[in-house]
This record gives C-alpha cells, structure tokens and sequence, in this order.
C-alpha cells in the first residue's frame, strides 16, 4: 500500500535478456498478464536518464510488438536518475534525443521523473497522481486480456506473413538458380554443338583434301601412262 492506495507491481521478466527469442518473452509477458488479473491499470517502462541505448529501444520495441498499440494510452515513462539533470528541465532534456521524445510520444505523452537523491515521497505521491489521471483518462478501464489476445493474433499474422514472404522468396530464388542452371546448360550444349559441328566440319574437309590429293594423284598417274604408252608407240614406229 503506497500513500493509501494498494499496488500491485509486476516486473516483466527476461527483456533484456538476448537469449531468449520473441516466443519466449511473449510466453512469460502472458504470465505476467495473468498475475494483473483482470489486467493491469498502467504499463511503466522505467528508463535511466542519461544515454538511450539501441539495448533498451530494442527492449521498448518488443513491448510494444508484444501488447500492441491498445497498450500505448495505458503506457508510461517513468525517468530515474533525475539528478543528473542538474537543473535542465526533464522536457529540455528529452529535446535533444528525437529517440526519447518517440517513446514519450508513443506512450500519450505521458511520464514522469524519479530523483534518486530525494528521499521525500512527494515524487512517489506525484507518480501515484499520474498514474490515477491516466486511469481516469481511460474510463477507469484497465488492458484486457483480450486486447493482449488481439496482440498476439496480429504477431501470428504477421509472422504469417513473413513465413509466406520467406517461402516466396525462396520460390523465387529456386526459379532463379533453375533458370541460371538452364542458361548454363542451354550455353554449354550449345558450345558443345558448335564444337561438334566444327569437328565434323574439320574431319570433311580433310576428307575432302584427302580425296583432292587422291585424284590429283590418279590424274598424275594416267598422265604419266599415257606418256609411257605415248614413248613405246613411238618407239615401235621407229623400229620399223
């Protein structure tokens, strides 16, 4: 109990933890929800002031992947080490990072700043005060579990879709590599035809040389018959 007001605080486990995958931590984020039975009034995402880091946007990210956009209007930002703003105001501060001034606009604009050097609980009774406007702003309605349903339905279908963009892709990239191998296969049996055919045509034209030589050859041995009948006749008449 906290300034009169009971609270029930679940911290969600395993965010930044880079082990687990997406189905992990929805596993466990669905445990959780169940503690807040019949949900819970306020999600804080409690970020140290000084460096966002690319770890704790990613963490952010898969809270808002995980619970969807129905969490945004009960989601806040709660600030700690609000002593090293060192008189700049927290608004001043979230102007020079465009990152923090996503996440508050993303959660209604709505968040608050823990000095962790004050030991007064006014910060505390502040918070409680936030939190009340926040519920009050919502109708005194709280994220269901059907909302946290919906979420999950829309991460099925997308994941859905991914699956069949990956396996399209795949399609895609199988017809590429068939069509590659049949331009492959299609420029060596043609090579090879053309390689056949120079072949062949080598072997007739050596055949044709070779019959050119045999005739010519032929042709010179009839000549040289002829001559050699020519001289014996010649000869003969002679002799008479």
């Amino acid at each position: 109990e906290v300034d009169g007001q009971k609270v029930f605080v679940i911290d969600t486990p395993g965010l930044f933890d880079t082990r687990y995958g997406m189905d992990r931590t929805t596993k466990d984020l669905t445990q959780c929800i169940s503690y807040a039975s019949p949900g819970p009034h306020v999600f804080m995402v409690v970020i140290r002031l000084g460096r966002y880091t690319e770890e704790e946007m990613k963490t952010v990210q898969k809270i808002q992947v995980i619970f969807g956009q129905a969490a945004d209007r009960y989601s806040m930002v709660l600030f700690t080490g609000g002593d090293l703003l060192e008189g700049t105001t927290i608004e001043e501060f979230l102007d020079e990072s465009s990152d923090l001034q996503e996440l508050v606009s993303r959660c209604n604009g709505q968040y608050h700043v823990f000095n962790n050097q004050l030991k007064d609980r006014t910060q505390v009774t502040e918070l409680l005060q936030k939190i009340r406007n926040i519920v009050q702003k919502n109708g005194g309605s709280h994220y269901t579990n059907q909302m946290f349903q919906d979420a999950e339905r829309v991460i099925e279908e997308e994941k859905q879709q991914i699956l069949k963009e990956k396996d399209e892709q795949i399609r895609r990239e199988q017809e590429e590599l068939k069509k590659k191998l049949q331009e492959k296969y299609e420029k060596e049996m043609e090579k090879m035809k053309k390689e056949v055919q120079a072949e062949l045509e080598r072997q007739r034209k050596e055949r044709e040389e070779e019959r050119k030589r045999e005739m010519e050859e032929m042709n010179e041995e009839r000549k040289r018959e002829r001559e050699q009948r020519k001289r014996e006749k010649e000869e003969m008449e002679m002799e008479r």
